[in-house]
């Protein structure tokens, strides 16, 4: 069993309020929290307007399958997000 811990550091310019931020941010949580092998939650700076981060786990069988996963989020968040990512930090426990 391999688990990476991927966080990613988001910043939201422009933004003026809470509500716009989850918009922004929307969905996160539905479209990658459904796959039985990510866990996800917003992490950090829930209070800023401006700012988010959020935590993704991944679980695999194999290390190149989770490091495959792991790619694939970031991708597809860069994609579909209206924010910046600011930073990407990934740990292999």
């Amino acid at each position: 069993m391999h688990i990476a811990i991927v966080t990613l550091t988001f910043s939201l310019p422009g933004c003026g309020s809470l509500k716009e931020k989850r918009h922004r941010m929307g969905g996160l949580h539905a479209r990658f929290g459904n796959t039985p092998s990510i866990a996800v939650c917003e992490s950090g700076e829930r209070d800023r307007h401006d700012a988010s981060e959020w935590t993704f786990v991944i679980v695999g069988l194999s290390k190149r399958e989770v490091e495959s996963q792991c790619s694939q989020i970031g991708e597809k968040l860069e994609r579909t997000v209206d924010a910046r990512v600011m930073n990407i930090e990934r740990e292999f426990v």
